[in-house]
């Protein structure tokens, strides 16, 4: 039986690997990845919210089984929630049982309280922890909720693979995790931090490679539909919206229309679902205006002509 955790040794194998788990990749990511994989350098993939970034790693940590572990980052996040921290309630109640039974020598008192079964390991010690030969995936999702503080921390870690807790040394990962890191860019991350990693801008797909993804996660939405969702929403993506519609929206919205019995699009079911594709508001009313009608009768058009 083949080993799935052993790591693609190619370009097209990495491709290969990225389709058999259900993500259809371009050549320019299938390339920065297998380097990433055979650098043992982190992937720093920066782009649009919905664009597939995330669930790259998913699909390593599922095709090379592999654990996955999810930093999901926000603004605050600190060492005690990303690395370790004591249980500080057991502690004190080692100390009062201690104190109860004697035994008050300090040395020993502080060696047995800080020690790893008082310690509660967060995301990052996790994956240090992992096993050789099956280190896990590090997912450390939306980077840039987080601020420069944390940023430096998690330069030290990715730069030698290990964290050192005061009380009990230094921990280095025995093989490094595949670390995948994300950020929707709502701010600039450190260039210190970025020259530690391979970079990948993931960018909405381009009509063709839209249509793959539909193929492969909404299988059942039949031709006609499928074409004129697409082309829907590239041209969508074309009319300067607050927010425009990642991929992860139109597979939602083709599973809306699936379970509508949808055979095409129409005005009034786009007027009734565009909440599906569109979050904002104004987005919305542009579409629910004549602007929207004008848009799907060009859509409409199109298909007619490609016939």
């Amino acid at each position: 039986m083949a080993d799935r955790t052993k790591l693609p040794e190619s370009i097209d194998a990495t491709e290969a690997l990225l389709r058999d788990g259900g993500y259809v990749p371009d050549r320019a990511l299938a390339t920065v990845l297998y380097l990433s994989l055979k650098m043992q350098r982190p992937l720093f993939l920066e782009g649009e919210a919905g664009v597939g970034k995330t669930e790259i790693a998913k699909v390593l940590s599922d095709c090379l089984d592999r654990p996955l572990i999810r930093l999901q980052c926000y603004e605050g996040l600190d060492v005690s929630s990303a690395v370790y921290e004591w249980n500080y309630a057991a502690q004190m109640v080692e100390i009062r049982m201690r104190e109860a039974t004697g035994d008050t020598n300090k040395d020993a008192m502080e060696a047995g309280v800080f020690s790893e079964r008082f310690l509660i390991k967060r995301a990052l010690l996790k994956a240090l922890e992992g096993e050789a030969g099956r280190a896990p995936v590090l997912l450390i999702d939306e980077l840039d909720r987080t601020d420069e503080a944390f940023e430096a921390f998690l330069l030290e870690i990715l730069s030698d693979y290990q964290v050192t807790i005061p009380e009990l040394g230094t921990i280095r990962a025995e093989e490094p995790p595949i670390v995948i890191i994300t950020t929707n860019r709502t701010r600039e991350i450190h260039d210190a931090l970025k020259r530690r990693c391979l970079y990948h801008w993931v960018d909405y797909p381009d009509a063709a490679r839209e249509m793959a993804i539909l193929n492969v996660k909404a299988p059942t939405a039949g031709e006609t539909l499928s074409n004129e969702i697409v082309a829907y929403v590239q041209r969508l993506r074309e009319m300067d919206l607050f927010k425009n519609p990642g991929v992860a929206e139109t597979l939602d919205w083709a599973t809306a229309l699936i379970e509508l019995d949808k055979l095409a699009l129409d005005p009034k079911t786009v007027s009734d679902t565009i909440g599906v594709l569109l979050k904002y508001q104004d987005d919305i009313a542009r579409i629910q205006s004549s602007e929207g009608q004008k848009l799907l009768e060009e859509v409409k058009s199109q298909m007619r002509a490609a016939e």
